[in-house]
C-alpha cells in the first residue's frame, strides 16, 4: 500500500482548555480518561477522506500537533515553540468557553504561529477591540473550537456563544463548540462533523492543489 500524503495542523490554545482531550477525541474517537499537561508538543494522527463520497475521494493523514499551552511572552518560551510552527498547513484554535481570557489569547496564539507577533506583548487587545487586518490576507486555514460547552449554564449560553461567534468572524473561520467528554458532539453527519471535514478538506486543498483544482507537486 502506498504511503498516504499528509498535512500538518497545529492545535493551539492556553493550558487547561482541553487541547489534548480534543486531539484524542478527533484521532481515537474516544474520550481521554486522564488528561495531563502537554510539555513541548504531542503529535497524533487522524485519517481523513478528502471529498468523501465523490470521484475525487482520497485518503490523507492529518497530523495534529498539540502544542503546550504556556502563554508566557518571554522570548525563550516563544523561541522554544517556534520549531513546531515550521511548514504548518492549518491551525485549530482552542479556547475554554467558560474562560473569556482563553478566548482573547487566541489572537496571541495565531499571530505567534503565523510569525506576525512582532509587538512585545503579542496581544492585540484594546478595550475588547481587535485588529482584523492582521488576518485579512492569511492563507492558512483556521478553525475555532470552544470546549466545555456542558459547563455553561443554560441561562448564559446564548450570551457566551454570541461572543464567540464574533471571535470566529475575526479569524474568518468556522467554529465548533463542544464537550470533549461526549463524542456525540462530533457524531458522523452532525453539523460539527461536517464543519470539521470541510476544514480538513480546505487544509488539504491549500497544501496539495492549486486554486483552479490542478494538483501541484510538493517536495518534503
Amino acid at each position: 500500500m502506498a504511503a498516504l500524503d499528509r498535512v500538518k495542523v497545529l492545535v493551539l490554545g492556553d493550558s487547561g482548555v482541553g487541547k489534548s482531550s480534543l486531539v484524542h477525541l478527533l484521532c481515537q474517537n474516544q474520550v481521554l480518561g486522564n488528561p495531563s499537561w502537554t510539555v513541548g508538543c504531542s503529535v497524533d494522527v487522524r485519517i481523513h477522506d478528502y471529498k468523501e463520497g465523490t470521484p475525487e475521494e482520497k485518503t490523507y493523514y492529518i497530523e495534529l500537533w498539540d502544542v503546550g499551552g504556556s502563554v508566557g511572552s518571554a522570548t525563550s518560551v516563544k523561541s522554544t515553540r517556534a520549531v513546531f510552527y515550521n511548514l504548518l498547513n492549518g491551525i485549530i484554535l482552542v479556547h475554554d468557553l467558560t474562560n473569556k481570557k482563553s478566548s482573547q489569547n487566541l489572537y496571541r496564539w495565531s499571530l505567534e504561529a503565523l510569525n506576525r507577533d512582532v509587538a512585545p506583548t503579542g496581544v492585540l487587545v484594546t478595550n475588547g477591540d481587535y485588529d482584523r487586518e492582521q488576518f485579512a490576507d492569511n492563507q492558512i486555514p483556521l478553525l475555532v473550537i470552544g470546549t466545555k460547552l456542558d459547563q455553561i449554564p443554560e441561562a448564559k449560553r446564548n450570551e457566551v456563544l454570541t461572543r464567540t461567534a464574533f471571535l470566529a468572524e475575526d479569524f474568518n473561520a468556522e467554529e465548533i463548540n463542544l464537550d470533549c467528554t461526549n463524542p456525540r458532539y462530533l457524531a458522523a453527519g452532525s453539523s460539527n462533523a461536517v464543519k470539521l471535514s470541510r476544514f480538513f478538506d480546505k487544509v488539504i486543498e491549500k497544501r496539495y492543489f492549486l486554486r483552479d483544482g490542478n494538483q501541484v507537486c510538493h517536495f518534503s
